[in-house]
């Protein structure tokens, strides 16, 4: 099944400091309908004003994955870890039994990122953070794994039976995710205009809940003068189907 949610659905919010469009309940946002996709529990695409950020606070039992798109996050804990994040790094933290966590923007200029929180697969685990680092450039060969259940030396490791996966497409290219039987997949498209499977049209923005699919085609249409420089710049989820609940941290 492919579920196309349009960016103009997409829950959304202007705080002055923070732009956010919420794809799960969040906050002052909530439907009871809309609070997992599989163990997806959080997809916020927030862009942060110069000097203005999340202060310290708490979380638990969660993965917690930073996507940074432009400008600089600034990371700190509890736990003693302090890192800043650029376009092609990812932050990975897990909040396990209990972390105090602040996310900065340092600089002058606004930061754009992807907070994404999964439930993880066990609970109890001692808070942990990450950051790792991907070659830009190679966002051109296909699906590029960033977050990964293993890690690796350029990507993350999650907690969960989850990868993360970045691709970049010139106009009228494509890329093709093959997928196992049973999994579920998360598309989102951060910039330009593409076609899903030969027949779905999408655009900056839109969103897509794949169930039972096993082959995922995406398109560069040959106009994608509404993505930057021409391109398109797309994240995809796979990850288990397996029922989750819980509260969320």
């Amino acid at each position: 099944m492919i579920d196309i949610r349009k960016a103009a659905s997409i829950f959304s919010q202007d705080a002055g400091w923070l732009e956010s469009r919420h794809h799960f309940s969040f906050g002052s946002y909530y439907e009871e309908d809309n609070r997992f996709f599989g163990p997806l529990c959080v997809f916020n695409h927030d862009i942060i004003a110069g000097n203005r950020g999340f202060g310290a606070h708490p979380h638990r039992e969660m993965e917690i994955v930073s996507v940074v798109l432009r400008g600089e996050l600034q990371h700190e804990d509890s736990s003693g870890h302090k890192a800043v994040t650029a376009f092609g790094g990812i932050q990975r933290m897990s909040a396990g039994t209990g972390i105090i966590h602040s996310e900065i923007n340092p600089g002058d200029e606004p930061v754009e990122l992807m907070q994404i929180w999964f439930i993880p697969a066990n609970s109890r685990l001692e808070p942990s953070y990450e950051t790792s680092h991907y070659d830009p450039e190679a966002l051109y060969g296909g699906w590029l794994p960033v977050v990964t259940p293993t890690g690796g030396a350029h990507a993350a490791a999650i907690h969960q039976d989850v990868t993360i996966y970045l691709a970049k497409l010139h106009a009228g290219t494509e890329t093709a995710f093959e997928a196992e039987a049973g999994r579920l997949q998360y598309l989102y498209m951060m910039d330009g205009t593409a076609k899903l499977n030969g027949e779905h049209e999408l655009e900056q923005g839109d969103t897509v809940r794949l169930t039972s699919e096993t082959a995922i085609r995406l398109e560069a249409n040959e106009n994608v003068s509404a993505g930057a420089n021409g391109i398109v710049f797309a994240l995809l989820i796979d990850m288990t189907a397996e029922p989750q609940g819980g509260d969320i941290g």
